[in-house]
């Protein structure tokens, strides 16, 4: 019953922001609420305290004893949702796939597949020396075992 209330409240506080999406939910049995969210603009501690405030402020402390923890998705979190890979094309990426590991840039993203692209040096086709090449790999999301945003400073 509880978790039905959490779960209302937290979708109805998603449909009146459509910029952020869910990453995860759970409830503990200590009636911990955790909710990680993202958004295709980022998250800022104001979107995290909307969140919170939908929930908190529509639960009855008399009735119910919880603990509420609304965070965003770390920069070093793994990608889940394919709005992820969108909010995300540009950026460098390290993927495991079912078939091993690439290191790319994230060229596009569909609701089906991604689009990775990086740099090989290569051996000149004729004469000495090498050249700069760039190869492309389309992956489809159902192939994506682990993948991460890479960061650089």
């Amino acid at each position: 019953m509880f978790k039905n209330t959490v779960t209302d409240l937290l979708e109805a506080a998603l449909k009146e922001r459509p910029d952020l999406f869910l990453i995860d939910f759970s409830i503990q049995g200590d009636n911990h609420i955790n909710v990680v969210i993202d958004g295709d603009n980022g998250v800022l501690v104001e979107d995290c305290m909307f969140i919170s405030r939908a929930i908190e402020h529509n639960i009855d402390r008399e009735e119910h004893d919880f603990s509420l923890e609304v965070m965003s998705a770390g920069a070093t979190s793994p990608l889940v949702n394919k709005r992820q890979y969108k909010k995300n094309v540009g950026r460098e990426l390290t993927l495991k796939t079912t078939s091993g590991k690439l290191e790319g840039t994230l060229a596009n993203a569909t609701e089906t597949k991604i689009t990775l692209e990086w740099n090989v040096r290569e051996p000149k086709p004729v004469g000495k020396g090498k050249i700069t090449v760039k190869k492309q790999a389309v992956i489809a999301y159902e192939d994506i075992v682990e993948a991460k945003v890479m960061i650089k400073f």
